[in-house]
């Protein structure tokens, strides 16, 4: 590619603030796409759903070119909402979920991954797939350096067990000729036509371990993909995953430059070949990026924050991003190891920098099925509706009407009788143990709407007592986590985000774009990727000049936050909260004494 025509003469030409940044996320059940100014506010936004199919139970596949088509709607769409010329659209930065996406190494066609291996067109294995259960435990059962940075073993959600199946199940020759990407670099070689890697999917979902750590020089380690049972990915110099590790252009840390716009995607998209594109990341990053470097009120900033704005400034913040499940991101100057937390993962948003990432499995979903399976759901449907609240607001509203009623102190005291432990989905933080299952003390036969509003309560206070135990593990490891930066439709949930600032000690910032913090990051992306491109002289010369330069594109753009500090004495005794958590606790530890039990009894028959 020649030298790139700057469109912008270094970007401080008259007008040079009319200028736009696009970002898309891929999200399980639809692709979004915004765009922003120079000064982080988002013009427009636009949404379309995605399918996906469960052929058998745990099977879950989605197809690359419908995302990629419904990418070039929603870019087309939101253009034409914000009423901006393509030309002004300067950098596009794209983030999606940590899914596996196979392609074809000759033709870059979609190959099938199963069950049924003549449907080319489902060539995505969701991050949610749990078909790799047995070569998870293979992979598991063979230590070596790359577990000791994913939490100690690896996920089933992660892609070596998967690309590991497919070994064991795809036709022999399809997968000597298959390419592996994670679905955010799928996205960034679609635009491009660039195999570059991120660091944020290869380090967190992979296993690469960058140049240095534990003594790398390649990236990947031979030995584990041999003993793993792998050997084909070593081949060629690992091109079907990305190449080594030790050429700094094959894997990316957050937002540096790939590439400008292909010919045949900048047509697709509805943009131009000058647009800039950055290197993408997993979407729960996109959510840290998208609100940790928030302003927020004077009244609740720590002496560190009131110390400057800079990277440093960041550690010690916690990104919670929170859907159907919840992760909690942080940033270290140092490699800190947590037991049940993976990572820490080096370089992946900044060099020399080191991510820690928890997560919860079942939040924003554990809410829906506490709702939905409740026989009391319809009449709450009819008494929200009502009301005009959302069923949120209206059991909310419930309980807090409970309280004034009961004249109790606390809506804590509300719920003193009834426990409630909610690993439906099994254990991602801090225990890590997928057989973690949920379980309820002191349910009655009330099948009222009040009852609804207090196993829900009791849902709320489980989501906040996890929360606290994973801050507290990592505090205890050597972190020092001081605020809680949320994302998600779970902000909307004062009573929620009130639990979550109460049981951690700890102030909770809501960010300016709710519903589209993740989104906004990756518009961030595309913003920093083209401040990398714009400090460079040529194409072949695309490093940044500025140090952080990403985290100066986070503080310059990013809005005000909303803060909701901890009023511990608003409970009537602190004691009540601590006995709660320590019931937490105890639910968890006697759950898996009495499964150990059984388990006992079962090996000596």
């Amino acid at each position: 590619m020649g030298r790139f025509q700057n469109p912008l003469t270094n970007g401080k030409e008259k007008g040079g603030d009319n200028f736009h940044f696009i970002g898309v996320d891929v999200g399980t059940g639809s692709v979004r796409a915004c765009v922003i100014d120079r000064k982080g506010d988002i013009l427009a936004l636009v949404d379309k759903p995605i399918s996906r199919e469960e052929l058998k139970p745990g099977f879950i596949t989605q197809s690359s070119e419908e995302i990629w088509d419904s990418i070039c709607f929603c870019v087309r769409k939101v253009i034409a909402d914000a009423k901006i010329p393509a030309n002004k659209v300067i950098g596009i930065g794209f983030d999606a979920t940590c899914s596996l996406a196979v392609v074809d190494k000759d033709t870059l066609e979609g190959l099938a991954v199963g069950p049924q291996f003549s449907k080319n067109d489902q060539n995505i294995i969701m991050w949610m797939d749990h078909r790799a259960s047995q070569e998870t435990d293979e992979i598991n059962s063979i230590y070596d350096a790359p577990l000791k940075y994913v939490g100690g073993k690896m996920s089933i959600e992660m892609e070596m067990p998967k690309i590991k199946w497919l070994k064991n199940h795809m036709p022999r020759e399809t997968f000597r000729k298959a390419v592996f990407f994670d679905l955010p670099d799928y996205l960034t070689f679609k635009a491009t036509g660039m195999q570059n890697r991120s660091l944020c999917s290869a380090v967190c979902k992979q296993g690469l371990l960058p140049i240095g750590v534990e003594g790398s020089t390649e990236g990947w380690s031979r030995t584990f993909l041999s003993n793993t049972g792998l050997p084909e990915l070593i081949e060629n110099e690992f091109e079907r995953i990305g190449g080594p590790g030790n050429n700094s252009r094959n894997f990316l840390s957050a937002g540096e430059y790939v590439s400008t716009l292909s010919k045949s995607s900048g047509e697709q998209l509805g943009l131009t070949e000058s647009c800039v594109v950055g290197s993408g990341l997993i979407d729960a990053y996109a959510g840290l990026i998208g609100t940790i470097a928030a302003r927020i009120d004077e009244s609740a900033r720590t002496q560190d924050d009131a110390n400057g704005q800079d990277l440093q400034n960041a550690i010690g913040r916690l990104a919670a991003v929170a859907g159907t499940s919840t992760c909690h991101i942080t940033l270290s100057d140092k490699p800190i190891f947590v037991n049940g937390v993976w990572g820490p993962y080096k370089d992946i948003l900044a060099k020399d920098y080191w991510c820690a990432e928890g997560g919860q499995s079942c939040t924003g979903e554990l809410l829906k099925h506490v709702i939905t399976t409740h026989p009391a759901y319809e009449e709450l449907k009819i008494k929200a509706a009502k009301s005009k609240l959302d069923l949120f607001e209206c059991l909310n509203e419930i309980i807090r009407d409970l309280a004034e009623q009961k004249g109790t102190c606390t809506i804590l005291e509300l719920t003193k009788g009834l426990f409630l432990y909610g690993d439906y989905h099994g254990n991602r933080s801090p225990i890590a143990d997928p057989r973690m299952r949920a379980s309820i003390i002191g349910q009655s036969m009330d099948t009222t709407v009040e009852s609804l509003a207090l196993i829900y309560l009791a849902a709320c206070e489980f989501i906040a007592h996890q929360t606290r135990h994973i801050i507290t593990k990592m505090n205890e490891a050597g972190h020092s986590i001081r605020s809680i930066y949320m994302s998600g439709g779970q902000c909307r949930n004062n009573i929620l985000m009130e639990l979550l600032a109460d049981f951690t000690g700890l102030p909770v910032v809501i960010p300016k774009y709710i519903d589209a913090a993740v989104v906004f990051g990756a518009a961030l992306i595309g913003a920093t990727a083209w401040d990398v491109f714009n400090q460079c002289e040529t194409n072949d010369d695309r490093v940044p000049q500025v140090e952080h330069t990403l985290w100066n594109a986070m503080v310059k753009m990013t809005g005000n936050g909303t803060t909701i500090a901890p009023k511990v004495n608003r409970h009537a005794s602190q004691a009540l909260l601590n006995t709660k958590y320590k019931i937490y606790m105890d639910m968890a530890k006697t759950q898996k004494k009495y499964r150990s039990l059984i388990d006992d009894s079962l090996s000596v028959q």
